[in-house]
């Protein structure tokens, strides 16, 4: 089975693509979508679009783990992001891939045994449970790396 982990923003949206086989989880790709501050927010929107469009072309995921969005205090930025996570989660819904959205708390419960985690401490486990040599930057990307690992822990796939 593949996974597509999404980390969603409209500047930077993190992505990584897991397979679990024999009950062995491997990264097989990572890495992120930045779009252009200077770009109208529907040229920034399609861009995200197109460039996810290339990579479930590429990795023919069987499901996507995407994070849910987290409100903060700045409601323009939520927006922000929600349309980008829109974009997302429906190219993804246009491949037929069955799509689970976890929060934050969720996300670092499952990757670090404590919904309380701090970003450093989920990007650390990550980078062990990976078994990279550093860890991925920039921070979208370890997050979306997180969300995968959720998603294959929280349907019981038994990961070596």
């Amino acid at each position: 089975m593949r996974i597509i982990g999404i980390d969603p923003g409209t500047a930077i949206t993190g992505f990584s693509i897991l397979e679990v086989k024999n009950k062995k989880l491997t990264l097989l790709d990572f890495g992120h979508i930045q779009t252009h501050k200077g770009l109208k927010k529907a040229e920034r929107l399609n861009h995200i679009a197109e460039d996810m469009e290339e990579l479930l072309k590429k990795w023919s995921p069987d499901k996507a783990a995407v994070e849910k969005l987290f409100f903060n205090k700045n409601i323009t930025t939520a927006i922000d992001v929600a349309e980008a996570r829109g974009v997302l989660t429906q190219k993804c819904a246009s491949k037929g891939l069955e799509i689970e959205e976890y929060g934050p708390s969720e996300i670092k419960s499952s990757v670090c045994g404590n919904g309380r985690a701090d970003k450093k401490a989920v990007q650390k486990m990550v980078k062990m449970i990976m078994n990279l040599q550093e860890i991925p930057k920039p921070d979208d990307v370890a997050d979306a790396i997180a969300v995968a690992i959720c998603s294959a822990n929280s349907n019981s796939i038994q990961i070596q």
